[in-house]
C-alpha cells in the first residue's frame, strides 16, 4: 500500500525534513505547499500583477497557493498539519478543516500548550502528535503494523 502524505503548515522549521527522512523506506510520497516564503507571499502579485493595496497583494497570493493546496489535499491519502510554536498558521486551520471536510485521514502536529486554541481542529483528527517522530511511527504502523521499538 502507498501513502500519499500532504504536509501542511508551519514553513519555519525543518520539521517536513525530519519526517521524510525518518519515513525513508517506507512506500510513502510526499506533497506540501511552496515553502519559499517569498515565493508564497509574492506569487499572486508576481503573475497576476501588482496590486497597491497590501490587502489585494496578498489575496491574490492566497488565491494561487490556494489551487496548490487544493489540490493537494484533495489528492492525499493522509494530511499532516503542523502548528508551529513561534507564528500564527491561519492558512493551517483552513487546511486541516478542509481534509476533514474531504474525509481525509488528518494528523495535527502541535505542541500541548496548543491544546485549548486548537481543539476543535484536534477533533477533527485522528491523532494529535508532538513531535515529527510520532509521525513517522504512525506512518509506519498503518503501513507495517510494527511499533516504535
Amino acid at each position: 500500500m502507498t501513502l500519499k502524505i500532504y504536509l501542511s503548515g508551519e514553513i519555519h522549521t525543518d520539521w517536513r525534513e525530519q519526517i521524510t527522512q525518518g519515513a525513508e523506506g517506507l512506500d510513502v510520497t510526499f506533497d506540501s505547499p511552496v515553502t519559499d516564503h517569498a515565493a508564497s507571499d509574492d506569487c499572486g502579485v508576481i503573475i497576476l500583477g501588482a496590486e497597491d493595496n497590501k490587502y489585494w497583494h496578498d489575496h491574490k497570493g492566497a488565491m494561487v497557493n490556494a489551487i496548490r493546496t487544493r489540490k493537494g489535499i484533495a489528492d492525499a491519502d493522509v494530511v499532516v498539519v503542523r502548528f508551529g510554536e513561534k507564528y500564527k498558521q491561519w492558512n493551517a486551520a483552513f487546511d486541516a478543516g478542509y481534509a476533514a471536510a474531504l474525509g481525509k485521514s488528518l494528523i495535527i502536529l502541535q505542541q500541548p500548550e496548543h491544546d485549548h486554541a486548537l481543539k476543535e481542529v484536534d477533533a477533527a483528527a485522528l491523532a494529535v502528535a508532538r513531535d515529527p517522530a510520532q509521525v513517522v511511527d504512525i506512518l509506519r504502523y498503518v503501513l507495517e503494523g510494527t511499533l516504535p521499538a
